[in-house]
């Protein structure tokens, strides 16, 4: 497919798909939210893809929703309306609880609803020069697409609501202090860094990946005692596990 606000490369079994409107750090449209969903769609339904990252191009991830794209639509009540909320959540739909394994790859700047977007990837890998935010509060919106319930889940529920209700910006190396992201290198090992993850993700059991994104899933949404009847009564289809062990049972 050609795009005009989003690319995707592929190599062997890791894609990356990139937000492209770099004059505009990228910010968050309508009709990227529409080719980013049919770009995820595609990765999905392909059984050679098992990793796929989200990026952005230049010096931004993403500077969150273009509110110029917006025209003179009344956002009511502090939300940008379906015309953004619809599209958003399918897609962190799909970064959250789809058959790929998802990474953000936070290379610059990240506030808001792109920040959002991040926090639904299953890992999130900042630039130590990064520049992330969430600034609903200074602009007088609310999250809706998932902030309010990713953020603290990242970072626990006093740290996420200091940063939400500041709308302070958080430096990559804190973002992985605090564990809003799983790491932080500089910007110019981002890329490579990332690359050795996916790999390695790749490398494992597909089926045991998907196990694990349920399993933990349901520890996100559920307490402890329900979880570990959950993990203890579920059973999963795992066709690798001899293989995989053959080497050390001979």
């Amino acid at each position: 497919m050609t795009y005009t606000e989003v690319t995707v490369e592929q190599l062997d079994s890791t894609a990356v798909v990139t937000m492209s409107r770099p004059d505009a750090l990228n910010a968050i449209t309508p009709t990227m939210l529409g080719e980013l969903n049919d770009a995820f769609d595609a990765l999905i339904a392909d059984p050679a893809i098992r990793v796929a990252v989200l990026t952005g191009a230049g010096r931004a991830f993403s500077a969150g929703v273009d509110l110029k794209a917006l025209g003179d639509r009344e956002l009511v009540g502090g939300c940008v309306g379906d015309i953004l909320d619809v599209p958003a959540r399918a897609l962190t739909a799909k970064l959250s609880g789809s058959s790929l394994v998802t990474i953000a790859q936070v290379n610059g700047f990240c506030f808001t609803g792109a920040l959002e977007l991040a926090l639904a990837c299953d890992l999130m890998v900042v630039a130590d020069e990064a520049t992330l935010a969430d600034t609903h509060a200074k602009f007088g919106l609310r999250p809706t697409w998932g902030m309010s319930q990713r953020l603290p889940a990242a970072v626990g529920m006093a740290k996420a609501r200091e940063l939400s209700l500041t709308a302070r910006n958080v430096k990559g190396a804190e973002a992985a202090a605090i564990g809003m992201a799983a790491s932080s290198v500089p910007r110019d090992e981002l890329a490579d860094a990332v690359a050795a993850m996916a790999a390695q993700i790749a490398g494992n059991s597909a089926e045991s990946l998907l196990a694990y994104r349920d399993l933990y899933a349901v520890a996100e949404s559920q307490g402890m005692a329900d979880g570990l009847a959950y993990e203890a009564a579920t059973t999963y289809e795992i066709s690798d596990t001899d293989e995989r062990l053959a080497e050390f049972r001979n």
